[in-house]
């Protein structure tokens, strides 16, 4: 009998309860929150699931996890190795057709930047330091991958909390976006139908990641990881005789390194490092960012809109590089207008504008932040 009572003493000495804190209790229950939000309520339920079980796995205490599959998991997100991986099958899925058809969509990638940099200045004003603002910034894009290659390189003791926010804005596009589209535009704005895109050529279509790829990665070769692996994955999809490297992927490839990127992030959200004022704060940076690049890509289509006549100010919306997400919000939001509107792959033109464009702001804050 005693030594029964003995093996259940060692058991419990050695337990995970012994270690378990408030904090633990607190972020395991903001993990079922999360799984709640992913699978009952659909929220991104690719991302968001796999975030939170990896935040529900990082609060046992004495998990091992510093080594092991684990491990490797979390040297994937830490060293940068997923998120090239995940640009090779967002590339090889994306069509630049719509951006080539119409070139002039660039600049709403370009404008829904904004939102960028005003949540950098607004990181700088509460306290934060200029790596970790930038890192911070970048969730306006709505990019995930985007945003933990930067905070893994400026500020890895933030990666957590930026890459829950990042997803969490993504996954929230279709509740976000639509009250600040409706806010900048008239009824009238949103009832305009655009004219059907001119047909691209291959050649264009194979040309350009090549060129962009050359030119951009030139300019700045800090994001030539990431600009590289999107457009050689464009370029799979392109060529016309790489069908089996772009089904992989597409498909595949990217399911897998999903699952291990954002279970990684999930790892990140352990107590010790996830509960804190600086969380709350990276969270409503990240919703101000995401407003602003929304309000951003809208206003300079309403610009747009009043030079040809002809531009939905709309698809701006889809500026931020929630691919195809925030292109199909703006097809929904243009259809309850007129339901004659088909503004899909007109908003397909910014919304892979906004890929590029938040790759080239990452590049950008990484080439200041190098001085």
């Amino acid at each position: 009998m005693d030594a029964f009572i003995v093996a259940i003493n060692s058991v419990w000495t050695d337990s995970a309860f012994q270690a378990f804190t408030g904090g633990n209790a607190i972020m395991i229950l903001v993990g079922l929150i999360l799984l709640y939000m992913a699978f009952a309520k659909e929220f991104e339920p690719l991302l968001l699931g796999p975030i939170a079980f990896g935040c529900i796995l990082a609060n046992i205490p004495r998990n091992g996890f510093d080594e092991g599959v684990m491990a490797l998991i979390s040297a994937g997100v830490s060293q940068e190795i997923f998120p090239p991986l995940i640009f090779l099958g967002v590339g090889a899925m994306t069509d630049f057709g719509p951006l080539l058809a119409n070139p002039k969509t660039l600049l709403l990638g370009a404008a829904a930047q904004i939102g960028v940099f005003i949540a950098l200045a607004g990181a700088m004003l509460l306290g934060f330091t200029e790596q970790q603002a930038a890192a911070i910034g970048i969730i306006g894009g709505a990019d995930g991958p985007t945003s933990i290659y930067l905070a893994a390189k400026l500020a890895p003791e933030l990666l957590g909390a930026i890459a829950v926010a990042a997803y969490s804005y993504m996954s929230l596009v279709p509740l976000i976006q639509p009250p600040v589209m409706k806010l900048f535009t008239t009824q009238k704005e949103r009832e305009v139908v655009m004219e059907q895109l001119r047909e691209v050529t291959k050649f264009e279509k194979i040309a350009f990641p090549i060129v962009a790829t050359i030119f951009i990665s030139l300019l700045l070769p800090s994001i030539t990881a990431l600009l590289g692996m999107l457009m050689l994955g464009n370029l799979f999809r392109e060529s016309g005789v790489t069908n089996r490297l772009s089904d992989t992927s597409q498909n595949a490839l990217i399911n897998t390194v999903t699952i291990f990127l954002a279970t990684g992030t999930g790892l990140t959200m352990d107590a010790e490092h996830f509960i804190s004022a600086q969380t709350l704060l990276i969270i409503f940076l990240g919703l101000v960012a995401f407003i602003f690049g929304t309000a951003g890509g809208v206003l300079f289509g309403k610009l747009m809109y009043m030079i040809d006549g002809k531009t939905n100010p709309l698809i701006g919306s889809a500026g931020v590089s929630a691919v195809p997400m925030a292109a199909r919000v703006s097809q929904v939001v243009g259809a309850k207008a007129n339901p004659a509107n088909f503004l899909l792959m007109h908003a397909m033109g910014p919304n892979v504008a906004g890929v590029i464009g938040t790759a080239v702001a990452a590049g950008t804050m990484l080439a200041m932040m190098s001085r």
